[in-house]
């Protein structure tokens, strides 16, 4: 069996036996996004590009955009980030 699907085979195990979802176990990016002002994204490997018009943000195997206007980084850290502002559009690229 090759390397990758034995890993996705364990890491689906663990998410079974503990009750997890998998894409959280996998490190896979968590995006929330709560009207039109607060976004959220967990597990991201960096910002790509900022304005206040655009933020796009490395999700590992996909590039996620933020558009719309008033955007700003509320805060961020190795593992999450929070924008804010009047969001347009959330836009993945995979």
């Amino acid at each position: 069996m090759e390397k990758n699907k034995r890993e996705k085979t364990v890491l689906s195990e663990a998410a079974e036996i503990f009750d997890l979802p998998a894409d959280a176990v996998a490190g896979l990016p968590h995006i929330e996004v709560v009207g039109n002002r607060h976004f959220y994204m967990a597990h991201h490997k960096g910002i790509i590009s900022y304005s206040g018009e655009e933020i796009a943000i490395n999700g590992d195997k996909l590039l996620v955009r933020v558009r719309g206007s008033g955007l700003e980084l509320q805060s961020m850290s190795g593992e999450a980030l929070r924008i804010r502002g009047e969001i347009a559009s959330v836009e993945w690229v995979g």
